[in-house]
């Protein structure tokens, strides 16, 4: 069975790699006019070399300083490098600034193929091979092997061959369910067709017909037709080349840097938190707030490093940052990418990603450093709780664990209900269609602030036994959905912490500090209100018997209401809750005979005057006994 694999060049400018791709392969990757013109490779070309049981993708990146840029988007998605380095010019500086580049893009394996062997005599060879060694010691090309040829004559170009099919061998697979993700590095129209993106696949796989995500656009679009290596197929998959038709993109939309990928998976972000390490033959050290251009996937983004647990990170170190970038990149856990200094003059360095999606986090903070230092935990269930935690009371979804923790899509799922099972996790439902993944952690916060809210009122205000949910939650310093809130406080009330309804809530373990006289006072005004049926007392009426405690008063008669021992009806009216539920029997008994009341009918009904009886009709519309029409209530249906 045929494994497809990605091959990147490298090497300083004028070291025969395109040269030694066609002798490979019989493909010439300078496509450019321009590049025809001056000999030399401007742009990253394509070429495709079969080796049994290997089809290998070639990507062949420019050698020169100016196009550094370039080779970078050429390296994205490359599974094995190779080296080149001219015999008759031994290493130069782009032949380093190559090799680090590979090192800081994560490349484990590689071949060295050392060219123009037919320029230059053996002992010179020899020098060159030595000097090509001490190079490479140390990096992911240590013991590779070093290959001598000659495009021209054909020297080692079979030998280069086996040695490229053998370190193939070494290429782990990828396993398990993988979301397609492509970063776009060129785009073009085809007559009759429209526009075609070229790109890696990095994951997954992708169909004809399918819907990608174009990013950060944001915008899904279809897939009208798949090419791989010029070649008409129904699917494209990871480690292949790919030219896809998109339908409905216009051309000059499209520029390198953008992706295509399952829609979900990405999430565009101006705020990445890195782990960054600073090339150890560096003359001076990545400062923070340094600004810098910040390459990831094919994209080449103008950015400032915010460095968290040092002021500067020493040659050879590393450190935690963010990247602040001046338009949105896309990326995922553990990503590699490299920044240059801004004037695009020299590589600093590189590093991975940590979080793609990140808030801005404050220098220093121990214990969000800690949880950031947990992100690079190789247990995937420590990074899911990490990226479960840094989602806060926003809660995450399957997609966020795949993006911000590298878990598979199957994986994340079956994670997710584990930890559930676990407490670990609490899935809080907002609605009858939407349920909210929260960590442990953030649920407990939310509700001990909820409590504490509580705490205070109820020490302010003693006789109350239930507050206004409004009033609690405008006092949570707490800025999220709303319906977030209304959940807790269910939970809460179903785990008997807190007793309410959909309008109060209070401490289910807070009695009202009522004192003897305010008891007694209590029970007075309930009997009183009882008796009084519907011409009820005015409250200040109770202030003579109230005496030392007419201060209180108001607390009293929300206490009452809170206990459910009278109903507010009005500013100043309240009516004893057996004398409402009478009112609500009579009025419906009434209407229930089919023709509808006036204000009157129902004043003499009850036996009550005008002054009661307005607002009385008033709180049975508000309530939904009743509805007007004109001078009229009748029953509500």
């Amino acid at each position: 069975m045929t494994r497809d694999l990605i091959l990147g060049t490298a090497g300083h400018i004028d070291h025969g790699k395109t040269s030694l791709v066609k002798a490979l392969t019989g493909i010439d990757c300078d496509r450019l006019p321009e590049e025809k013109a001056r000999g030399i490779t401007i742009d990253i070309g394509f070429a495709i070399l079969d080796l049994p049981p290997y089809r290998l993708g070639i990507v062949d990146v420019p050698g020169h300083e100016r196009f550094v840029k370039n080779m970078l988007a050429g390296a994205t998605g490359i599974d094995l490098a190779l080296l080149v380095v001219a015999a008759d010019d031994s290493v130069m500086p782009q032949t380093r600034e190559h090799l680090e580049i590979l090192r800081l893009l994560g490349l484990r394996h590689g071949v060295i193929a050392l060219t123009k062997c037919d320029l230059v005599d053996e002992t010179t060879r020899e020098v060159v091979e030595l000097e090509i060694r001490d190079l490479v010691q140390g990096t992911f090309l240590e013991n590779a092997p070093l290959v001598a040829t000659s495009a021209q004559s054909g020297q080692g170009i079979a030998e280069l061959k086996a040695a490229i099919a053998e370190m193939c061998r070494h290429v782990e697979e990828r396993r398990g369910q993988q979301w397609f993700r492509l970063a776009i590095d060129r785009s073009f129209i085809v007559q009759g067709h429209g526009t075609v993106v070229t790109g890696s696949v990095t994951s997954g796989s992708l169909r004809v017909g399918e819907e990608v995500e174009w990013l950060p656009r944001g915008q899904r679009v279809r897939v009208r037709s798949l090419q791989n290596h010029d070649r008409s197929v129904e699917e494209v998959h990871v480690g292949q080349r790919a030219a896809i038709n998109l339908a409905g993109v216009h051309h000059e939309d499209v520029v390198r840097g953008q992706e295509l990928a399952t829609p979900g998976y990405l999430a565009p972000s101006r705020v990445m938190t890195v782990r960054l390490h600073c090339l150890a033959d560096m003359k001076r050290p990545i400062k923070h707030r340094m600004p810098v251009r910040f390459h990831i996937g094919t994209a080449e983004i103008m950015g400032t490093v915010a460095l968290l647990d040092a002021d500067a990170i020493e040659p050879g170190q590393w450190g935690l940052a963010q990247v602040f970038l001046d338009e949105p990149a896309l990326g995922t856990w553990g990503q590699p990418f490299v920044v240059r200094e801004s004037s695009a003059t020299q590589t600093l360095g590189g590093g991975q990603v940590l979080q793609p999606v990140a808030r801005k986090i404050r220098r220093r903070h121990l214990d969000m450093l800690e949880r950031i230092e947990r992100l690079w935990s190789g247990d995937a269930r420590e990074r899911a709780l990490t990226v479960a935690w840094f989602g806060g009371f926003g809660g995450f979804t399957v997609p966020d664990l795949v993006r911000g923790a590298n878990i598979g899509p199957d994986e994340a799922a079956e994670l997710v209900a584990a930890l559930k099972d676990q407490g670990e996790l609490v899935e809080i439902p907002i609605s009858a269609a939407r349920r909210l993944l929260l960590h442990k952690d953030m649920v407990s916060e939310l509700e001990e602030r909820i409590l504490g809210v509580l705490d205070r009122l109820h020490e302010q205000f003693p006789l109350m036994s239930t507050h206004d949910r409004q009033k609690v939650q405008s006092q949570l310093d707490y800025v999220g959905d709303d319906a977030l809130i209304h959940a807790t406080v269910e939970r809460l009330i179903a785990g008997k912490k807190l007793v309410g309804d959909l309008r109060r809530i209070g401490r289910a373990d807070f009695k009202p500090k009522l004192s003897a006289n305010l008891r007694k006072l209590k029970d007075k005004l309930v009997a009183a209100y009882q008796a009084a049926r519907f011409q009820p007392p005015e409250p200040s009426s109770f202030a003579g018997a109230a005496g030392g405690n007419a201060a209180n008063l108001k607390d009293l008669f929300d206490v009452c209401v809170a206990e459910g021992y009278l109903v507010h009806i009005a500013e100043d009216i309240y009516l004893h809750v057996n004398v409402e539920a009478e009112m609500r029997h009579l009025v419906r008994a009434k209407l229930a005979e089919g023709k509808g009341l006036t204000v009157a009918e129902i004043r003499d009904m009850l036996g009550t005057t005008r002054k009661y009886a307005v607002p009385l009709c008033e709180y049975l519309d508000r309530v939904g006994v009743t509805r007007r029409e004109g001078d009229l209530r009748v029953l509500t249906n």
